[in-house]
Order: C-alpha cells, then structure tokens, then sequence
C-alpha cells in the first residue's frame, strides 16, 4: 500500500513539473504578510518548480495576499481581482488564488462576486497550494481551505535558500489579545508558538549562508511561548533570544511587533546580556489617553508603558523607541488626542507609524459608536504625522558628523550607492569603489533626510 501510495505521488509530481509554471504572487499588508509571501514562492518553487515572475500578464499562477488591517480591504481585492480578471479571459487556463487575513475573513463570500477564482487559502493553509494547483489544473473546481492547522505550515518550509545579509524569520502565529479594533485573531487565529528547535536550526542555517541579522517576527513576538508538555521541553521569548544570540556569524536581532503587556522585566534585563540585540524597539502603544486605551482593550495604562521605556532607557541609554498610533478610535475627545501628543512628547518617541481609526466588522469596536467625523480624524492625523516627523527629523539631525557602524546590504539602482541599516533603523546611502555588502563597516554621516542618511566611508569593523 505504501509503495503505491508513494509511486503515486512520483506520477502526480512528475505532472506538475510538466506543467512550466509561471507564479505572480502580489502581496498587501505588513511585514508578516511579506514573509508569508516568500515562504509561497519558496514551496511552489520546490514543489511545482514554478518560476517567479515580477509581470501578471506573463504568469499562468496568480497568487494575491492579502491584508485585512485597513479599511475597505474587500474592496480593494476585488478591484484587484477584476484586473486579473481580463488576464483569465485571454487565457482560461490561469488559477487565480487569494490567500492571507481577507481570504480568511471572507471565504466563499468571494466567489460570490469574483467566480473565476480558483483557489482561497488562509495564512496558515498556504502550504497546501501546491497541492491544490494541482487539484485544481486536473479537476477545473474552485477549492477553499481557511482552516487553522497548529504549526502545520512549518514543517513544508524548504531550506531557505539566500543570498541577503538580513532575514526574516516567523516564530509566533496568531494572537490572543482580541483588542477591540483588531481583526487579527479571527483571521490568523489564536497564537501558536514554532518549536524552537525548528527556529534555531533555521537561523543556523542561514548564518552558513552569510546572514548577519536576523529580524524575528510575530502578531505578537514577546508572547512567543514554546510547550512541549509531553517531553517538559518549555522555551519562552527570552530564552529563544539568549539561544540565538549564541549563534556564530549572527550579530544583530531585531522583532517585531511586541506587545506592551508582556514586555517583562526579564525581557527588560536581557537587553544586559546580549549585545546583539540593537538599540531600536518598535512597541505599539496605540494611544496616549487611559480612556481610549480601556476601550480599545489594550490591558496596560500610558503609565505602564513609560515605565517599560524608562527601565529600557535606564539599561541602554541611546535606544530609540518607535510606535503605532490610532487616531479618531470611537469615543476619543480632543483631550484624549492631546494626550497621545504629549506621551510621544515626553518620552521622546522616533519614528513611528499612525493611522486613522478603521471599522472592521465583527470586531466589537465595530459596534461602539463612532462619533469623530471624518474631517476631524484626518486633521488629527495631520497633526499627529507633523510631530512624529519633527521627532524623527531630529533625531536624523543630530547623527551628522557621528561615526555609525552599518551593516552593507547592496546596492540601491535607483542612485547606484551602496546602503545599509545603522542600529536604530535609519538607511544610510554611501558611495564606494570596493563592494561591503555583507560587512560591518563605520561611516561618518554627513547629510539626513527625513528617514534616510548619507555618509561617506571610514573603516571595515573589526570581527
């Protein structure tokens, strides 16, 4: 049985491979989504030996991924999809698939208005689609899987082949905090921490390939919490970090994104022990105003979170600090506005990202009444985008004439000047002869714009 269950799957691969496909994967949303996005291409590529191409019109395997963050996600799907749409007439035998958090809110709701899709898969069934190309090339039937399998997805990860010096890696998928704004945990589902054998041996393996940085990355990284009660094999956010700051070659660890909540003290304290992790922290606040906090379900106060910054500061003193804001969140006064001013000002926030409030339905924010008209949120928004931008320009300003250590990247087309990231997150652009991609170099910065620097070069650093 099993030897025919085994030359059956050579006969179904060996029609795939047949079937010279080409894969167009568009991919909304955040970083997340991004790397969910490579894993894709990374799996079609092993299984279907898919070539990835940067054109729809010259690929026969559409693959859109979506975001469910913003407002009116649905409809900007279907505009998508309507373009693709055009491509299926001339060729019939395109698959069409959408995956990611709007395929998973959806479902079939999406066949109703775009019947030519073939597939929809949620972010943890995306390891299916091989299966389900297939499935769908033989059978001519639309299929759907926006299950929520635990860890499953991992285990289909081929060996990530790279030559970049920086790497994403997912540790944690889902989230249980069901913030009241947030359509996160009914997309993604509730929070399943990766064996963090699995992460550790990724990492290894990428460090053989000449990465130097690893970005670690979750709905909510520091709730990452490995149990294995059958084997009392236990790992939790802080351990992971000491584990990979052991790991040869790797020299800088970021995350993102954290959540206040579970930003301990011994989360706190380990910025003692390990160098490697830089002095940069995006940690999400929301707002500055209790009220607004308590409705949106956040469990900490503003008082909370200057706490863990002042504990962080008083540890690494140069660390800079970004955040997330809402602006306009139902029931916010201008006093609670005013409030989310002052908090970026007193604790000297960096670069930070905002937004306006966004309904989602079938969250409970969604229910609550909304009485900020939509001019005041973008004047709110306005202002609120004016000081964060006076923060990052002065803190962009007082690195002229520094020495900074960056890490080399590559090359940036656009101007033909090499790039890379200082610690605190700031691009900075050089002009070389020699190539230092891959390499710890120091450079005197000598001119800023709002989120990127110019330098010219000093030295090599030394290991």
């Amino acid at each position: 049985m099993l030897i025919l269950l085994k030359f059956c799957i050579k006969i179904i691969y060996y029609n795939l491979i047949m079937l010279n496909n080409k894969l167009y994967i568009k991919t909304w949303g955040c970083q997340m989504n991004e790397y969910d996005s490579s894993k894709i291409a990374d799996i079609m590529k092993k299984e279907l030996n898919c070539k990835i191409t940067k054109f729809a019109q010259n690929a026969n395997i559409l693959i859109l991924n979506t975001c469910s963050i913003r407002e009116k996600a649905q409809e900007k799907l279907f505009h998508q999809l309507g373009r693709w749409k055009n491509l299926k007439k001339n060729n019939p035998e395109i698959i069409i698939g959408v995956g990611g958090c709007v395929a998973s809110q959806e479902g079939e709701k999406i066949l109703r208005r775009a019947h030519y899709v073939d597939i929809i898969f949620g972010p943890q069934t995306f390891h299916k689609l091989p299966r389900m190309v297939y499935k769908v090339h033989k059978f001519k039937k639309y299929l759907i899987d926006i299950s929520f399998p635990k860890n499953e997805k991992f285990k289909f990860f081929p060996p990530k082949k790279t030559t970049d010096v920086s790497s994403f890696i997912s540790i944690i998928e889902g989230c249980n905090k069901y913030c009241t704004y947030c359509i996160v945990p009914y997309t993604r589902g509730k929070e399943i921490s990766r064996p963090y054998k699995d992460i550790i041996l990724e990492i290894k393996n990428l460090s053989l390939q000449g990465v130097k940085e690893i970005h670690l990355l979750g709905q909510n990284v520091n709730s990452y919490n490995y149990k294995d009660i059958k084997k009392q094999d236990y790992c939790n956010f802080t351990k992971l970090l000491q584990m990979i700051s052991k790991i040869e070659n790797i020299k800088r660890i970021r995350f993102t994104t954290s959540h206040p909540q579970n930003f301990s003290n011994e989360l706190i304290n380990i910025y003692k022990k390990i160098p490697q992790l830089v002095n940069f922290l995006h940690l999400p606040v929301q707002s500055g105003s209790d009220r607004i906090l308590s409705l949106m379900k956040r469990r900490y106060n503003v008082s909370d979170y200057i706490e863990i910054i002042n504990k962080l500061k008083n540890i690494r003193p140069n660390i800079q600090i970004s955040s997330d804001f809402i602006v306009g969140f139902p029931g916010e006064t201008r006093k609670d506005f005013y409030d989310t001013i002052s908090l970026i000002l007193d604790i000297d926030l960096d670069m930070s990202f905002s937004f306006i409030y966004s309904s989602r339905p079938g969250t409970p924010a969604s229910k609550m009444k909304d009485n900020v008209s939509i001019s005041e949120k973008k004047e709110r928004l306005y202002l609120l985008q004016y000081y964060l931008k006076q923060q990052t320009k002065k803190f962009s300003l007082k690195m002229i004439n520094t020495i900074q250590i960056i890490l080399v990247e590559g090359i940036s087309i656009q101007n033909n000047q090499y790039f890379g990231k200082t610690e605190n997150n700031r691009t900075v652009f050089f002009i070389s002869n020699n190539n230092y991609i891959g390499k710890f170099i120091n450079v005197k910065i000598i001119d800023s714009y709002l989120y990127s620097l110019y330098a010219i070069f000093i030295s090599i650093c030394k290991n």
